[in-house]
């Protein structure tokens, strides 16, 4: 596959990825090599890893606990207090081995330690392959808060080798499949209606899928590097997404979603408010609704979940002069922004969501 070029660094895919590394390796003169990983990626993903790399290198890993609950800057405390003792430098190179979790915190790390060193994505979930390794968004949550506190600063590169997803769990496949339904919803009509049979899918072509995902979000992220305006596009299924994420993360009774399940019921919600707001049809709408709920689960809402759901909206880092703002999508394929919508029209979404 063919390298993508984003803002000021490549996108590499599978075995070009790794001779982009050693070739990088070999031309940048680094001090030495740290390689963030969660306790998953740790097992699973550096074995593979390790033996490609080619340098003389010292390579020092670094280790955190799985999930959502453990971006917050505890965690990146820890790691600027790791990269400390173990003689980090402005030279370093800090790798960041894992799903969109690492990727995220990692990219803050080191772009915030002694004011920036270089660092490297390598995505191992479908989900930060297609969505949270691309485009220089870095970050940590703030609580219930999603990505409150961070960063945008590019990496040197993303290498993307598809085959880190054998080791996945389906749900964790079905999550990351979420952003690419987005990026087909925002921008490519076609696109999101090769996913209306996915039991006909192959490997192979998932390669393609997801390398097309990939091209998207770079195409929206280079008109738009800060998100001043088209790359608000692409937080389509995300401002309710996250509020539910956030709320089911915190509560105590419910059962914490991956960051794909809340943003598919959010891409649902948010559909209906744009049929309500006749930017899509009602055909469109029923065929969203029949081909999202055909993959992912119902999420149960109580009757006192929505609330303080709609609370935490109010400190949605999108929000503009105190007005909570959406991206809607106008028709399958386009999209409309910064649109504000009442509090009545996200309770009757809610209530359709439940039919």
């Amino acid at each position: 596959m063919q390298s993508i070029q984003a803002n000021n660094y490549f996108v590499h895919f599978n075995h070009n990825a790794y001779e982009a590394l050693n070739k990088h390796l070999r031309e940048n003169k680094y001090s030495n090599i740290f390689i963030i990983v969660d306790d998953q990626t740790n097992e699973y993903c550096l074995p593979k890893l390790l033996p490609i790399i080619e340098t003389d290198l010292n390579i020092e890993i670094i280790e955190f606990e799985a999930g959502e609950a453990n971006k917050n800057i505890e965690t990146c405390i820890e790691i600027w207090k790791v990269l400390t003792e173990l003689g980090a430098d402005r030279k370093s190179l800090v790798i960041n081995l894992g799903g969109g979790v690492v990727t995220d915190l990692g990219g803050f790390a080191a772009s915030t330690f002694k004011r920036g060193v270089d660092f490297i994505n390598i995505p191992t979930t479908l989900l930060s392959m297609v969505d949270a390794s691309v485009g220089g968004k870095t970050g940590v949550d703030l609580g219930n808060l999603k990505n409150q506190i961070g960063v945008i600063n590019v990496p040197q590169m993303v290498l993307v080798d598809t085959q880190y997803l054998e080791t996945l769990p389906q749900t964790e496949m079905r999550s990351g499949l979420a952003e690419m339904l987005k990026h087909g919803l925002i921008y490519d009509a076609p696109y999101w209606r090769q996913f209306s049979d996915l039991k006909s899918i192959v490997f192979d072509e998932l390669d393609q899928l997801i390398y097309r995902s990939v091209e998207i979000k770079n195409e929206i992220v280079i008109q738009d590097p800060t998100e001043k305006n088209i790359r608000k596009a692409l937080n389509f299924g995300h401002t309710l997404g996250h509020a539910i994420e956030g709320y089911f993360l915190e509560s105590e009774e419910k059962t914490t979603l991956l960051h794909g399940e809340a943003i598919a019921a959010g891409m649902i919600l948010e559909s209906y408010i744009s049929l309500q707001k006749n930017l899509i049809t009602a055909e469109e709408y029923r065929e969203i609704k029949t081909i999202i709920k055909g993959i992912y689960d119902d999420i149960v809402f109580e009757e006192n979940d929505i609330e303080p759901i709609l609370e935490l909206l109010i400190h949605d880092k999108k929000n503009e002069y105190g007005m909570i703002q959406f991206a809607l999508i106008e028709g399958i394929g386009k999209i409309k922004i910064n649109q504000s919508v009442e509090n009545k029209l996200i309770l009757e979404a809610f209530e359709d969501y439940k039919s």
